[in-house]
């Protein structure tokens, strides 16, 4: 048995996504054979932790060894160009950006349940609640904790359904305004991202204030963001918006996951048909025009917005509605794995 027959048997094993084998693709890191304690050491090229995809190509390439007398050690590494003490968050995996052309359509509803349906599925995971003007995400999950400090002064992030938490809302007297120009936002910011103790997580989720202004230039500017999310509505004037969105970060050159259209449908529990409110299948069909994938029809529910307000994600509920949004969430994994591949 040499590093030669191991990489043989990793042919078996197909990328989902990609259509190739793994080794083709060139997603085997190293092969490492201890054999005096029967143990195959595997580190592949895998980002996106607990996607379906990467959970599918690791089960896959162990069940391709199973047969050897050996222990097989699966590891995953993606290779990163940035230094480490001259970023941000060095300890975040993966950082997604959820943002909307225009408000309403319900980003930090998406947002909180991305976040909470990749916690759910076993990742470690931070919710950055980005909108510094309309900071809500603790209410959507009802967070009463407040964030704590250690000896150094560095904040510690209350926890939620697994996932840490950060807001503006916990630093804000109760319904009080924010009213700042751009460079206080960067700076507060820029704090935030610094002097919170986020530990090691495998995906940030960050809800971006709808639009295109001084937030989302900090964070772009300032944080290796690995993918965005664009959330949109059926209807042509949030769709006109969410295109300025995307423009953003291609000017960025920030890859963009996909397009999840909120709001899609209304299923109507009294008479049995479905009435499309806001129009139909504007996101699918943007999605198509710029050539993006569309991560997922989410209907109109009133059990979402009692979850918002309740602070119960939907995501981590049962029925119709829930089953979209995890499916919405497992895409948005896959692609973020399907970026950190197509890059070997």
């Amino acid at each position: 048995m040499d590093e030669g027959d191991v990489r043989d048997r990793l042919r078996t094993v197909t990328d989902p996504d990609l259509g190739d084998d793994i080794v083709s693709l060139n997603l085997v890191n190293a092969i490492d054979i201890d054999h005096d304690e029967s143990v195959i050491y595997v580190d592949l090229v895998l980002g996106a932790p607990f996607s379906p995809s990467e959970t599918t190509i690791a089960a896959d390439s162990r069940e391709a060894l199973s047969d050897l007398d050996y222990d097989v050690e699966l590891s995953a590494s993606v290779e990163d160009d940035h230094d480490p003490e001259d970023e941000i968050l060095p300890r975040v995996q993966n950082i997604i950006a959820v943002a909307s052309g225009k408000g309403g359509v319900g980003k930090s509803t998406i947002a909180v349940n991305l976040a909470a349906g990749l916690s759910d599925l076993g990742a470690r995971v931070g919710l950055f609640d980005a909108d510094i003007y309309g900071p809500n995400v603790p209410r959507m999950v009802d967070a009463n904790e407040m964030p704590s400090a250690t000896e150094d002064e560095q904040i510690i992030p209350p926890k939620k359904f697994g996932m840490k938490l950060m807001s503006m809302d916990f630093l804000l007297g109760e319904d009080d305004p924010v009213i700042w120009r751009g460079p206080m936002v960067h700076k507060v910011l820029t704090q935030l991202w610094e002097d919170v103790d986020w530990g090691y997580l495998d995906y940030m989720v960050i809800d971006l204030p709808p639009g295109t202004g001084d937030t989302q230039l900090t964070m772009l500017q300032s944080v290796p963001v690995s993918g965005a999310v664009i959330v949109t509505t059926p209807q042509e004037v949030a769709l006109d918006d969410a295109r300025k969105g995307l423009e953003m970060f291609g000017e960025h050159e920030t890859p963009v996951l996909g397009i999840v259209e909120n709001m899609s449908t209304f299923h109507c529990p009294d008479c049995g048909g479905e009435h499309p409110i806001f129009g139909s299948g504007g996101g699918r069909t943007f999605a198509d025009e710029v050539d993006l994938p569309f991560l997922g029809e989410i209907p109109i529910d009133p059990a979402i917005r009692e979850g918002g307000d309740d602070g119960e994600p939907m995501v981590l509920g049962e029925g119709e509605t829930s089953e979209a949004l995890r499916e919405f969430t497992g895409k948005t994994a896959n692609m973020q794995g399907i970026v950190h591949r197509q890059g070997r």
